[in-house]
């Protein structure tokens, strides 16, 4: 992914007037996200607060890797990962050779009319994200479950794999 070239300026002094500083304010900061930000899927805040535009600040698909939740009880681990606006049909989960890999892909188009503007708009992602799989896992028995944008993977253990550890006893040395 390309990125933008960053431009660099001295910031100027602050106006004396209340609306004028807040455009300053708002200038500055959209400024720094510019600076600091290399996703281009976020507009930048002068353009959201502007009262002139027609775009609100909504939620956007990127192709960014999608956050999991990790946890492990005595029967086995659950992975968890919120995806909105996807379907069971966008995801696929395979295990192979001691991996887990999630992929999923999302592709949305939005076309709103008005008297005044056609917006017209197209996005796509993918992700993929692997796991290795603990020892003791029962791969034959490993599920998924998606639910209101929610994808839950369950690892159940091996029946060995549950049994409570053994506690070895530290002797000193002579």
């Amino acid at each position: 992914m390309a990125t933008a070239p960053v431009e660099m300026r001295k910031a100027a002094p602050a106006p004396t007037g209340t609306a004028d500083a807040w455009r300053s304010f708002r200038t500055e900061i959209d400024r720094l996200f510019d600076r600091f930000t290399t996703d281009l899927t976020w507009p930048s805040l002068q353009r959201v607060f502007d009262d002139r535009s027609i775009f609100a600040l909504r939620p956007s698909f990127t192709s960014s890797t999608p956050a999991m939740d990790v946890s492990e009880d005595v029967n086995g681990y659950r992975l968890t990962a919120e995806l909105p606006g996807m379907s069971e049909k966008d995801i696929e989960v395979v295990v192979s050779d001691g991996m887990l890999t999630l992929t999923g892909e999302k592709k949305q188009e939005t076309e709103q009319k008005d008297k005044n503007y056609y917006l017209s708009e197209r996005e796509y992602g993918s992700f993929k994200r692997s796991f290795t799989l603990p020892d003791g896992i029962d791969a034959d028995r490993i599920s998924a479950e998606f639910a209101k944008g929610v994808l839950t993977i369950t690892l159940p253990k091996k029946p060995e794999a549950k049994a409570a550890p053994k506690k070895i006893d530290v002797k000193a040395a002579a």
